[in-house]
């Protein structure tokens, strides 16, 4: 007699579903503070984005539309691949175009177009903590949140300005969340920081192999490290234009150009970039 095996509905059973939500609403009321959860077993590798996709799967219903993106690419192999999973085990809707999508799983960047008040972006994190850079036992990084003692961080970010003359961290930036937590805010870049502070939409963070789930919920100050003689700073793309789409004021990638040995610019977000394509008509 053959058996057919199938999987539960998003892949995690439903005791595995429960305890990552309840680990979710944990996070969203205490802004900032890692909650610790049981990571389980994903057919991806861990640091693969495994913590954002037991999220994704956790919360996914057969009405959402998922966006997952990898650096602003919506077709790298690790955006397609994690797409292809929760689409077998869900069939959910997929989408390119970040307005269109309910849940958006990333890697490493925020869409460009602000999230409304109904929309979740689930970060994919490879190191939760952000006094790891200072120090290396768990136990006392808790120890450090608790006390609220961040004194080792403001040197390391003085350090830097007495050695390079600036601050060098470029992704990782530590923040404080809502005047109490510093937190990670994952590997984006400095640009799309400033996009979590009073944002509308509800910032999920999950770190598969640290065991970790912290959040942004909406409306909630996000504030970077700074001192007053020297301001945080973003990236600054100033006279420059996409190639594909001539949008300014974006974050973009740059791109050497084989066929005539000169650089060039694009998007980084390949969605919003196809969209502006299509709004304005712009030819390359």
């Amino acid at each position: 007699m053959e058996v057919t095996q199938t999987y539960n509905y998003a892949f995690l059973d439903e005791g595995s579903k429960r305890e990552i939500r309840r680990s979710v609403l944990k996070a969203v009321a205490i802004p900032g503070y890692q909650v610790p959860f049981a990571s389980r077993e994903m057919p991806i590798g861990r640091g693969w984005g495994t913590g954002g996709l037991q999220i994704t799967l956790s919360l996914i219903g057969e009405t959402d539309i998922l966006k997952v993106i990898d650096q602003g690419h919506d077709d790298s192999v690790n955006a397609v691949s994690i797409k292809r999973l929760v689409e077998n085990c869900s069939n959910v809707s997929t989408t390119e175009n970040s307005e269109d999508a309910s849940i958006i799983q990333s890697r490493h960047r925020i869409p460009e177009i602000p999230l409304r008040d109904d929309q979740i972006l689930v970060l994919q994190v490879p190191l939760p903590e952000p006094l790891r850079r200072v120090e290396a036992k768990e136990k006392d990084t808790k120890r450090l949140h608790a006390e609220m003692d961040y004194s080792s961080i403001w040197l390391r970010l003085y350090e830097d300005i007495v050695r390079w003359g600036k601050i060098t961290i470029g992704a990782d930036y530590p923040s404080m969340v809502n005047g109490r937590y510093i937190f990670n805010p994952s590997p984006i870049p400095r640009y799309d920081l400033l996009k979590l502070h009073q944002a509308n939409g509800l910032f999920l963070f999950g770190a598969g192999r640290e065991k970790k789930i912290y959040a942004i919920p909406p409306f909630t100050d996000v504030k970077p490290l700074e001192f007053d003689d020297y301001p945080f700073e973003v990236e600054k793309f100033d006279g420059l234009t996409c190639h594909s789409c001539g949008s300014k004021d974006v974050f973009l990638d740059e791109i050497y150009d084989a066929d005539t040995g000169k650089k060039r610019f694009q998007c980084s977000d390949t969605g919003y970039c196809q969209t502006r394509q299509k709004e304005s008509g712009y030819l390359v």
